[in-house]
């Protein structure tokens, strides 16, 4: 289910009806976007106070708005329990905040949550797993393939592999799809 989630979808959009907008309203555009994930985080922050409150754990909610999505982060005394082993817990609660989201909005959510920075460090080490990776690749030319991952974890060493220069892909079949690293000339 998380990776239906994680994936942008297509939406149809009715030609007839469009027409080019000034500058002033593009910009009321993206106001409205910032709204909207402000209100998305807003509601993702009262869903998990509340379930915080009910399961007796002290947490402090952070949110904001990051490359075009909500953002709620938990930091607490002791939250390893919220995010459960390799992360299962954290991806649970966060599927379960955005069908709260979804519940109040009608509109799907592309949410993010962390828990006690567990995202964060998984970020700047799959960063350091791309790049490394790319390195290897550039220097010995020949692709790499990866332990699977998650949409999430993938996006974030396709991101440091492009970064490097390099091109990557995923293959294989959910839930044991995986990024390989490919070498210039492939």
């Amino acid at each position: 289910m998380s990776a239906e989630i994680e994936t942008e979808t297509d939406t149809a959009i009715d030609t007839e009806d469009q027409t080019e907008a000034p500058a002033a309203e593009a910009a009321d555009g993206d106001g409205d976007q910032v709204s909207r994930l402000e209100q998305e985080g807003d509601i993702a922050a009262d869903y998990l106070e509340e379930l915080l409150d009910i399961a007796d754990l002290d947490g402090d909610l952070d949110i904001d708005v990051e490359a075009d999505r909500a953002a709620v982060s938990i930091v607490g005394a002791e939250l390893s329990q919220l995010v459960g082993q390799d992360g299962k817990v954290l991806e649970a609660l966060q599927e379960l905040t955005r069908l709260a989201v979804y519940r109040e909005t009608g509109e799907r959510s592309r949410l993010m949550l962390d828990i006690s920075g567990y995202r964060a460090d998984k970020r700047s080490r799959l960063t350091v797993l791309g790049s490394e990776t790319a390195a290897a690749v550039a220097a010995s030319g020949e692709p790499v393939s990866l332990e699977p991952m998650s949409p999430f974890e993938r996006k974030i060493v396709h991101d440091a592999v492009a970064a490097a220069g390099l091109r990557s892909e995923s293959a294989g079949v959910e839930p044991r799809r995986y990024v390989v690293v490919l070498p210039a000339d492939a």
